[in-house]
């Protein structure tokens, strides 16, 4: 009994047929786990960022002078981040010039990792030298507004 054998080209094609989709399927794992990463650093670095705008916030915040802008600094560092970034501010100085540090916990969207520790941020302002510098306390003169000369 004799077999039948198709051409030689036809039996090389059938062989690698579904070649591309088991390829595909070996490199899929890797292409999450770069894509995951990206997304990671895109939000630590974002993390960093939200630290660095509290930071410069509460200390803008402490530096103004009582009669010009009573406010908590604690409270406007934390106003001028987002609401989902978990952040512990503390305000210190004297004399001159105020400091605020910011520390905000990196979330994870990687599962399985909690933990990319924390991005701290600090800020320094100069303090105003004279009561009522900012403008609260005093009136508009009459060549405010006017074209230097």
């Amino acid at each position: 009994m004799s077999v039948v054998r198709p051409p030689a080209r036809r039996r090389g094609h059938d062989r690698d047929r579904g070649q591309v989709s088991l390829e595909f399927l070996g490199f899929l794992p890797l292409l999450l786990v770069v894509g995951l990463a990206v997304v990671q650093l895109g939000l630590a670095a974002f993390a960093v960022q939200q630290a660095g705008t509290g930071a410069r916030a509460a200390a803008r915040t402490a530096s103004m002078d009582p009669a010009d802008h009573p406010a908590d600094p604690q409270a406007a560092g934390r106003a001028a981040m987002s609401d989902w970034i978990k952040a512990g501010i503390t305000v210190g100085g004297g004399g001159d010039a105020v400091s605020a540090t910011v520390r905000v916990t990196i979330p994870s969207i990687i599962p399985g990792v909690d933990d990319f520790g924390t991005a701290r941020r600090s800020a320094t302002m100069p303090r105003p030298q004279e009561s009522g510098a900012l403008g609260a306390g005093r009136l508009a003169g009459a060549d405010e507004g006017a074209v230097p000369r």
